[in-house]
């Protein structure tokens, strides 16, 4: 576990855009990975959704950047209670790769895989409906590798443990499979505006 997640001592004030508990980073995020940086070329990363799919499918990063693009503008925030107001991110809707491969009425859930290894579990409803992208650009630039390019998860109205560095694959199921953090006690959804830090909240 990298010390990013000790969460700094810092003016704590106030503001109407940051959840309970959470305080305004600043300028620059905090780099926090649970595990080892991998050192990934977009030549050979590949991005699988699949599960309760009538057509699973696999895009290569030429596959991906032929798929409508879109912007995330709005806040982050991460459990270990700092926030980032105003982020600028870029990639492509869930919408996007859910609508290619047809959902299965039972699908209820979603597993994010990353190539690290690393998991976590979001219910559907939190990830369709322009709630959800996969992102390779902050701030009009290249993600970079310790903040999960060449891809990561953005699922922003969520602690951000939710939006995985380093995806590879997005599971649809009919159940919930708690991720890595989630088996460590961390909330199944965790959603910031209701302190849902770990089971229980």
């Amino acid at each position: 576990m990298t010390r990013g997640f000790r969460s700094p001592q810092r003016d704590r004030r106030a503001a109407s855009w940051l959840p309970p508990g959470q305080y305004d980073v600043g300028g620059n995020w905090p780099v926090l990975s649970a595990e080892v940086t991998p050192r990934l070329t977009t030549d050979d990363w590949t991005l699988t959704v699949d599960g309760l799919v009538g057509q699973p499918r696999t895009w290569s990063w030429d596959d991906l950047h032929l798929e409508e693009r879109s912007e995330y503008r709005g806040d982050i925030h991460c459990v270990t209670t700092w926030s980032k107001a105003g982020t600028s991110f870029g990639g492509v809707s869930v919408d996007v790769l859910l609508a290619a491969v047809e959902p299965q009425d039972a699908a209820t859930h979603v597993l994010a895989s990353c190539v690290t290894g690393y998991t976590t579990n979001l219910p559907l409803s939190h990830v369709v409906g322009g709630q959800a992208w996969v992102v390779w650009t902050y701030d009009g630039k290249a993600l970079t590798r310790e903040h999960g390019g060449p891809l990561r998860l953005l699922v922003p109205h969520l602690y951000f443990w939710k939006s995985a560095k380093w995806l590879s694959r997005l599971t649809l199921m009919d159940h919930d499979q708690p991720g890595f953090w989630e088996q460590r006690g961390y909330h199944d959804l965790g959603d910031p505006w209701r302190e849902q830090r770990y089971q229980g909240d």
